[in-house]
């Protein structure tokens, strides 16, 4: 799938292909434009839950062109959505520059969109470079997934291919969106972790001078 919505509680989430998503007024869409990332987390569904067929969010068939995703956006009516979410199975910004293509051609015709990004937030380090400044104008909402309290424990869980560095990689990127991005969050999950950990990563948070969001589990 490369455009989708979520159905059901976080755990327990179902992706459910746009074209059988219904009426989509309040709802969000999800854009899945890549297989690769540079983690291989140890908690990721593409490890840990069997997907059905229609539940899949693997792209058996490789990227999607720029057009292509424009095209299936091109069908539907964006001004009733809640908001444009990159996210999928693998890290959005591994295809930095067609997400970048993909939001402006569609802020021709929404210039008042609402797009967030979920990544994990080594971006900088994919491109050697900062990034943060493409993000300007283009993305309301980055989301980094926090995991852990520290770095040892980060790379153990991501498993990152850049090694112990890609803890304070994911505060720096924080950091430094927040001067072209009007809101950066982090996040953990509940009862993945203690919450004497979960109060550490708020604390992390308040130094970034960022938001910590605690998703909820369930079982």
């Amino acid at each position: 799938m490369i455009l989708y919505t979520v159905t059901g509680k976080v755990g327990q989430e179902g992706y459910l292909d746009i074209a059988l998503s219904g009426d989509l007024t309040g709802k969000n869409i999800y854009v899945n434009m890549t297989n690769k990332c540079p983690c291989s987390c140890v908690f990721c569904l593409r490890h840990t839950k069997k997907q059905l067929e229609g539940n899949n969010l693997w792209l058996k068939e490789g990227e999607p062109t720029v057009e292509e995703v424009l095209d299936l956006f091109s069908q539907y009516d964006l001004s009733v959505i809640g908001e444009v979410v990159f996210c999928g199975f693998g890290e959005p910004l591994e295809r930095l520059d067609d997400v970048c293509k993909v939001i402006d051609g569609l802020k021709v015709n929404y210039p008042d969109l609402k797009v967030r990004l979920n990544t994990i937030g080594l971006a900088n380090l994919i491109y050697e470079r900062d990034v943060t400044p493409e993000l300007e104008g283009r993305i309301d909402t980055v989301s980094i997934s926090l995991n852990a309290p520290e770095e040892q424990e980060f790379l153990d869980l991501t498993r990152s291919r850049y090694g112990i560095q890609s803890y304070e990689a994911i505060k720096t990127f924080a950091v430094l969106a927040k001067r072209y991005v009007p809101n950066v969050v982090m996040t953990v999950v509940e009862k993945v972790m203690s919450e004497e950990k979960i109060e550490r990563c708020r604390e992390i948070c308040d130094e970034l001078g960022v938001t910590l969001r605690v998703r909820p589990f369930e079982e």
